[in-house]
């Protein structure tokens, strides 16, 4: 089913949820074209007429693969576990495979949206202790799930989608000054996945549109 035309994912560098994207393609191993979509400059350029046709919602990523359009991060990760071969990002277990989805859906329904670029923008002075609450109010209820999920990572002893999700949500905690010593299953588990080249290679500080002085 896989095509032989490389994806294409229209992201941005510091996106979590173009970040998680990233991690799925390359513990896949998939080989993917990048196109910036820089949420700032001129006004976001996810506002454009052009974009929304690829992402009516106007968000990033938009994925493009074996000739359909993706939006929503979870969904191009599903899509992909199922359809190319190598590390399974969703158990084979009915129970461990739930809590993967439990997990990522905290997070990527429960706590990102609420401190988004979008939302933040919104919000205007407040913004930071906006967030700063919000994603305490996430981890507050992550860290006792991940205590008795977790074994080396966040379900058992195999990467999954919730790691994907894990690393992006404690790099936006560390941004807004989040203690994320207060949370030490997440903070180990984030310390860990850290080592994993798939993380490494896909942080926000090595993509196409760091700018410089941003890059590590």
């Amino acid at each position: 089913m896989a095509s032989q035309t490389k994806p294409v994912l229209h992201g941005y560098f510091r996106s979590s949820c173009s970040w998680r994207v990233r991690i799925a393609f390359a513990l896949k191993g998939i080989e993917y074209d990048q196109v910036p979509v820089n949420l700032i400059k001129d006004g976001g350029q996810q506002l454009t007429e052009q974009y929304k046709k690829l992402n009516p919602m106007l968000q990033v990523p938009a994925v493009e693969i074996d000739g359909i359009t993706l939006s929503q991060s979870l969904a191009v990760i599903q899509y992909i576990d199922e359809t190319r071969p190598g590390p399974r990002l969703l158990p084979a277990d009915p129970q461990k495979r739930a809590q993967v989805r439990m997990i990522s859906d905290v997070i990527a329904s429960g706590i990102q949206p609420l401190q988004n670029l979008y939302v933040l923008q919104k919000i205007g002075a407040e913004k930071a202790q906006w967030a700063q609450h919000f994603i305490d109010r996430g981890f507050q209820a992550l860290e006792p799930i991940l205590k008795l999920t977790a074994g080396k990572y966040c379900v058992g002893d195999e990467i999954s989608m919730a790691d994907i999700c894990l690393v992006p949500q404690v790099y936006n905690a560390e941004r807004f000054k989040v203690d994320v010593g207060q949370y030490p299953t997440i903070k180990r588990l984030n310390q860990t996945l850290l080592e994993i080249e798939a993380f490494i290679v896909t942080n926000p500080s090595g993509q196409p549109d760091t700018p410089v002085d941003l890059r590590a």
